[in-house]
């Protein structure tokens, strides 16, 4: 869908707004549809790409001992077993790091494409947090300039009571000004620069 053609009347989001995980993940997935279809952005796989990878390599070790046990039996495959399991829990490991200290909570990694396609693009990235049993919704905004690589980041916090009603549907038009301020205040602060 082009930037011109956003539509905010489309089909309502509807959940249990006591379940903590469906309140946060309409809000992430409202979030996302404002950055990439009112603005126009292209979203980034880039940080999913890598979690995807180190579980494969992960799943890899461990198809890889299954058929070498299939076919030399365990006293002969005693060796190669415990590399696969050791390399299993070591990538697993890493990926509990990476998904703590590399993506904390990053649900959109959005490019703005440079109009001229001359510079870098601009990097936007949306971070949620919603704790369990918790109702304060906090979204983070960052932007990263692609010529200069200076960062600014905007916060929210608000009671996600302000964007559901008593049904549980996502008031979409209650939700959207908030993602859209965020971003304006971001942008006038590039602008002020």
């Amino acid at each position: 869908m082009k930037p011109g053609k956003w539509n905010i009347e489309e089909k309502p989001v509807k959940i249990d707004k006591w379940d903590t995980a469906a309140v946060k993940n309409a809000l992430d997935d409202a979030a996302k549809k404002v950055m990439k279809e009112k603005f126009g952005y292209v979203e980034s796989h880039r940080l999913m790409d890598l979690r995807l990878l180190i579980c494969t390599i992960a799943v890899g070790f461990s198809l890889f001992a299954l058929v070498w046990d299939y076919l030399r039996p365990f006293p002969e495959s005693r060796p190669v077993l415990i590399i696969c399991v050791l390399s299993y829990f070591v990538l697993m490991g890493i990926l509990t790091l990476y998904t703590t200290y590399m993506e904390k909570g990053i649900f959109l990694v959005a490019l703005q494409k440079d109009e001229a396609g001359v510079d870098p693009d601009d990097r936007w990235e949306l971070a949620s947090m919603l704790k369990k049993y918790d109702d304060m919704y906090h979204l983070s905004m960052t932007f990263q300039d692609g010529k200069t690589g200076i960062t600014r980041t905007k916060e929210i916090s608000k009671c996600v009571a302000n964007y559901f009603d008593e049904n549980g549907l996502l008031c979409f038009d209650l939700f959207e000004p908030e993602i859209t301020q965020l971003q304006s205040k971001i942008s006038a602060e590039g602008k002020k620069d």
